[in-house]
Formats: C-alpha cells, sequence, structure tokens
C-alpha cells in the first residue's frame, strides 16, 4: 500500500507548521525548501489543505500558511482523505463473482484492513507528533 507524495508532503507541512507558534505563518518557498519540492507542487498540496480547512492563507508581507484549527483535533486520516479522497482502496469486480462466491471474500478482507487501518489513523493526530518531536529534542 502507498500513498501519495502529495499525502507525504501534506503530512509533512502539518506537522511542520504546528510545531511553530500559533500565530505564526510561513510562505511556501521556505515550506518546501524544508522539503525539498517545488513551491509548485506544494502550492496545489496547499490548496487542498486549506480547502479542507486545516489550514489557512494569510496574507501580506508576512503572509503564508498556519493552522486553521488545533493540531489536537487534526487526525492523520483527516490529512490523507484531504489529499486521496475518501474512496475505498480495493474494489472486487463483480465478474469474479459466481454462484457458488456471490460475495467477494477478498474485497470482506481488504475492507476489513483497510477499516483497521483507519481506525488507527483516526486516533493518530498531528498534536501527538508534535509531542514526540518536543520530547526527543530535550
Amino acid at each position: 500500500m502507498k500513498f501519495s507524495k502529495a499525502t507525504n508532503y501534506a503530512l509533512h507541512t502539518m506537522v511542520y507548521l504546528a510545531n511553530l507558534s500559533p500565530e505564526k505563518s510561513v510562505g511556501v518557498k521556505e515550506l518546501a525548501t524544508k522539503q525539498n519540492v517545488s513551491p509548485t507542487y506544494l502550492s496545489k498540496v496547499l490548496t487542498m489543505l486549506v480547502k479542507a480547512g486545516f489550514i489557512e492563507s494569510v496574507t501580506g508581507v508576512n503572509g503564508g500558511y498556519k493552522l486553521a484549527e488545533p493540531a489536537s483535533s487534526i487526525s492523520f486520516l483527516d490529512v490523507i482523505q484531504a489529499i486521496e479522497g475518501k474512496a475505498a482502496f480495493f474494489h472486487c469486480d463483480p465478474k469474479n463473482h459466481s454462484e457458488s462466491q456471490p460475495h467477494c471474500l477478498i474485497g470482506e478482507v481488504m475492507n476489513k484492513a483497510e477499516q483497521q487501518m483507519e481506525d488507527y489513523l483516526s486516533k493518530q493526530t498531528i498534536g501527538s507528533i508534535v509531542v514526540e518531536i518536543e520530547k526527543h529534542q530535550h
């Protein structure tokens, strides 16, 4: 299972912003430099995070991006779904069903695994990672 690079950048951006003081905003160039990605590409990711309501754009000389809500209320699953969407990872092909096997047993296994992963990711917040980072810095 693999998430897109956009999800990777989104999660790292969220943690980076959460690690700053709440009133500080960061420009796209700084965020892009920290992650070694083009500002143009990262801008698209940031737009998705703004649309989801997790970050906000600040205009002006000291403009940039900052969290729109507390990091402790934003789960990993929230961020992943903002980038990847909410569609299931696995879909059964109806052509593989038969009278002896009317439903997709493989799909049941895959969907259960996905649900367990989603349950876990929904409990992990951006704020909890920041707390772990702080523990390791002291």
